[in-house]
Formats: C-alpha cells, structure tokens, sequence
C-alpha cells in the first residue's frame, strides 16, 4: 500500500479520486494492425478483415468501449497511410489518442514501420495462429525520456496505469520506458498494473525465458497488480504451478492458488495477484475460469465449462479490462475477478482483439444470466 492523494482505498489500492484526474487509466504498448482471414487460412487467403489491436492497448479500449472510462493511450505511430488507418481505428474505440507520438515515415519503412498482426481464429482441432510482421516498429523504438510522464500523471491526473510483458519485450529499451512511467506513476499516487503476457516468439532472438524473466522481475517490485494466465508466471517470473503439470487438464484452483500467493509473498508490494485459467477441449471449446488473490485470501470467479469461442484473442485483455473497472468503481476482490472473467468470455465471443461487450451484457453475466434471447 503506497501513499496518495485523497481518494478511496480498495484491496490495499489506494485510488484517486475521478474528479481530481483527466484519465481513468492510461496505456502503454504497441497498437498493431490485425488481418484477420475469417474462417480461413492465412496461408491461403484473398481477403483480410482488419481491425487494431494489442496487448495493453485493448484494455484502454475495454475500459471505453464497455466501462465508460476515460482512457488514453501512449504509443509511437509511423505517419504514413497505414499508420492513419490505425489512428482511424482507434478513434472508433473512443481512446484519447493525444500522447500518441508520430514518427516521420522514410518511404519504404527501413529504419521504422507500423506492426502487423496476421491472425487466424482457429476451429476445432485447429488451434489458433499468429504471425506477426512487427519488426523495427515505431513503439519498439521508444526510449526513456521521451514522454512528458510527469505531466500526464500529476498534472492530467490518472487513477491507474496499465501496460504489460508484450510492450517489454519490443525493443532493447521498452523495459526502460515502463520503469521510467511505474516511477512517475507511483509517484503521482497512480495504481499500476502489469499483464504478464509472455510471447516466446518475441524473446527468442534476445534472450529468450531467460531475459523475459530478467526484465520482468525488475519490473514486479513497482506493480500493485500482477496479471497473467497459467504460463505467463511461469515462463516470465518463474513461478511454476504446485501440483499442475498438464495445463489442459483440469482447472485445479486451489494450486493456481498456491502459486498466487507465492508471487505476493516474493514481491510484497502487490495487492492483487490476478491468474485466468483455461482449459482447451478443442480452439472454439475452451473452459474459462480465474482467480485473485488478495489480502491473504484467494477468490475465484465462477468457472464456464464448454465456453464456446468464436476469437480468443483478446480475452486476458479483457479479462484485465474488467477487473480494472471493478476495482476502479469500489468493488470488493470476489466481484472484481467476475467481472473480469465476464468480460473476457464475451470478448471471444465476438470477432477482433477487442470486446464488443456492454457494462449491461457483462452485469448480466455476472449475475449468473445466461444467453436467452432479448426480445
């Protein structure tokens, strides 16, 4: 628990007041542009669906497109046709795009480009895939003082700020960045939070496990809220999980458990341990669950066994999305983490990265309400 402005406290959070801050939460990372092939193959398409997307910045866009937050995003943007068609995504998801950096274009992209995602959904026993082209991108690029990170916390104001393992992982100075924005933010008596997100792909040409858990665990001692599925605190904290060896067997909570109190006991500054738990029956039947561990006790939301997915990219992020307006709104760790694990069942349960979800959709599910039709 840190030190703040007056606001109200939750779970160890101390959180500012929303009158005394422009932002609700801002984010940090890379937006990429996603070409989605459908029901197809990448390998075989002759059309794409395009949509934005990335790691921390869909929970910007969660927390504004479901929550009705006021949020904003921190990124670095080529100015050339590509990147103007992500500006004009992303003004559709209604994120503040005012601390976005625009950098000038070559011509041909060889020094810095805009990122793209190619990914395919999935269907049965075909599991979904990406392949990113996102080398040399602007948001790679970033480097610490490059953003004014005390004037958007302290003198905007912010109640929270989020980003994540995806954005450490881009460039050899991205884990600076985010040290540098923890720093101002705390100060600033901002929340922080941290999805873990450990990609393998993105490690492997620097360092692989090993230097995602280098990085990460510097970065853990200036977090007050910890995210991450099964993997993730594995691969990028080195936390395995007591008592589970196959993460497509059951959802054994009380072991997942185990492990999230073990992470609030190795860094003592987190409030909020918070773990999503799946277990993949086939690519569009999945059961979804999570957990939160807070206070010395363990909460978990209730579990959807035969969730059916039509895209699951997306879902931690909204997962995190849901959580985060929780506790922004004075809910409790039980309600928190059924938010969360409510909004990001219906993320995957609609096309993109991003939910497509209402406050009233989600209150729904958390109710125990189920999928008969409206009328």
């Amino acid at each position: 628990m840190r030190d703040g402005p007056k606001g109200s406290m939750i779970m160890g959070l101390h959180i500012r007041p929303a009158d005394e801050c422009v932002w609700d939460c801002v984010s940090l990372g890379e937006v990429m542009l996603r070409l989605d092939p459908g029901e197809g193959r990448v390998r075989t398409a002759r059309s794409f669906r395009a949509w934005e997307g990335g790691g921390e910045y869909n929970v910007a866009r969660g927390l504004r497109r479901c929550f009705g937050l006021r949020t904003a995003v921190v990124t670095a943007v080529v100015d050339n046709d590509v990147g103007r068609l992500l500006e004009d995504l992303m003004l559709q998801g209604g994120v503040d795009l005012r601390h976005v950096r625009w950098v000038p274009f070559d011509g041909v992209g060889r020094a810095v480009r805009n990122p793209l995602n190619f990914t395919e959904r999935g269907f049965g026993m075909r599991g979904a895939r990406s392949c990113s082209d996102r080398g040399h991108s602007a948001a790679s690029h970033m480097r610490p003082g490059e953003v004014d990170w005390e004037r958007i916390f302290a003198g905007e104001g912010a109640r929270w700020f989020h980003t994540g393992g995806i954005f450490a992982a881009l460039g050899p100075l991205t884990p600076e960045v985010i040290v540098e924005a923890m720093a101002a933010a705390r100060a600033a008596g901002v929340v922080v939070s941290y999805d873990l997100n450990y990609r393998e792909s993105l490690w492997r040409e620097h360092g692989g496990r090993e230097r995602a858990r280098e990085v990460n665990r510097a970065i853990a001692p200036l977090v007050d809220v910890m995210i991450g599925n099964e993997e993730d605190f594995s691969a990028a904290l080195g936390f395995d999980v007591p008592g589970v060896s196959d993460l497509y067997g059951e959802l054994d909570v009380a072991s997942f458990g185990r492990m999230n109190r073990d992470v609030a006991k190795t860094y003592p500054g987190l409030s909020c341990v918070a773990t999503t738990l799946r277990r993949v029956v086939s690519a569009t039947v999945n059961d979804w669950g999570a957990v939160v561990y807070s206070d010395g006790n363990l909460h978990e939301a209730r579990q959807r066994r035969g969730l059916e997915i039509l895209d699951r990219v997306g879902g931690g992020d909204s997962f995190a999305a849901g959580l985060i307006y929780a506790l922004l709104a004075g809910k409790d760790a039980a309600a928190a983490v059924e938010y969360g694990a409510a909004h990001g069942a219906l993320a995957m349960t609609t096309p993109g990265d991003t939910s497509m979800a209402t406050l009233a959709d989600v209150e729904n599910l958390v109710r125990g309400g189920g999928a008969r039709v409206e009328r």
